[in-house]
């Protein structure tokens, strides 16, 4: 198997500004059912992606299994890729308190929040980055719970012979059916594996189907998974989906009726991604189609020009 790239992706969004068609994202998409047919496909479903953040569901899991108990907030804020608002900072804190653990733990490399809101706060502290504002930091709180629940090393928890990640590789290999290949190094230092994209969908929608207090609990607290007001958080709280981002232009989301979607924009790009995927979930009848609509008519999802919305995000899948 190949990695995506050009010969493999077809135009899945394109941006206009004005009227004027200013931008367009290449890419694979594919929609799987609850039993993992394919429904729908654009570009080379079969091509290797790196999930990157995708992958937070499979290695929650994996810290489950090791034997990390979690609350509702613990469960999502484990998933999450957080924007380092002070109630997501909170319950990382929360995380590593029940694990037996403190920020002193974590190996996350220090970040400002992804929110503006906190990171002004903490320059408003004379405070500057943090690894708990890391966006991965409750992620990493989950892969140091699994490592004290096993007996194994804290110290090197991101080291990749460390057991908490060959227990995350049996999970997505479990719940994908594919073999996870070309092993890496994700950007907050932990692991991450090349899987095809078609596997990816249907590990979303066989793990969810396996795991219902983890969907349950992130339907209920979308902004902890992600953050105020963006695509994701917006995609879940309007649609009933569970939905995760993943960095360099993945996407991927589940319905109600287990319906699965995966996104890669090939250039990496963020902001297409949830358009896409919410557009083939409506076209496949997976979601109700005037609540989409209405989804991607937001302003989440706008081009600006002054402070005005002058184009849009238009789905061409």
């Amino acid at each position: 198997m190949n990695p995506l790239d050009a010969a493999g992706s077809v135009p899945l969004a394109v941006v206009d500004r004005s009227g004027f068609p200013e931008s367009q994202h290449l890419g694979a998409a594919v929609v799987v059912a609850s039993d993992g047919a394919v429904l729908a496909s654009h570009g080379d479903p079969s091509a290797l992606i790196y999930p990157r953040s995708a992958l937070k569901p499979f290695q929650t899991v994996a810290a489950l299994r090791a034997g990390v108990e979690l609350d509702p907030s613990g469960l999502v804020i484990v998933t999450a890729s957080h924007e380092g608002e002070p109630r997501q900072v909170a319950a990382v804190r929360a995380v590593l308190e029940r694990v037996g653990a403190t920020e002193d733990d974590l190996r996350t490399p220090p970040a400002w929040p992804s929110s503006r809101a906190a990171a002004a706060a903490l320059v408003r502290d004379g405070l500057g980055p943090t690894r708990i504002a890391m966006n991965c930091s409750g992620n990493h709180a989950g892969m140091i719970g699994a490592a004290l629940a096993l007996g194994v090393p804290v110290a090197d928890y991101l080291d990749p012979a460390n057991r908490v990640h060959a227990l995350a590789a049996d999970v997505l290999r479990e719940y994908t059916g594919a073999r996870p290949q070309h092993p890496g190094t994700d950007g907050c230092g932990g692991p991450v594996w090349a899987v095809p994209l078609v596997a990816l969908a249907r590990g979303y929608g066989a793990l969810f189907a396996a795991n219902p207090a983890l969907g349950a609990a992130i339907r209920a607290d979308p902004v902890l998974v992600d953050g105020t007001g963006t695509p994701t958080t917006r995609a879940i709280e309007t649609l009933g989906v569970v939905a995760k981002i993943g960095a360099e232009g993945v996407w991927c989301a589940v319905a109600p009726d287990g319906t699965a979607v995966a996104v890669k924009i090939l250039d990496g790009a963020a902001r297409a991604g949830a358009a896409v995927g919410v557009a083939l979930l409506a076209a496949a009848g997976a979601i109700d189609g005037e609540a989409a609509d209405a989804f991607l008519g937001e302003r989440s999802l706008a081009v600006l020009g002054g402070g005005v919305e002058v184009g849009r995000i238009h789905v061409l899948v």
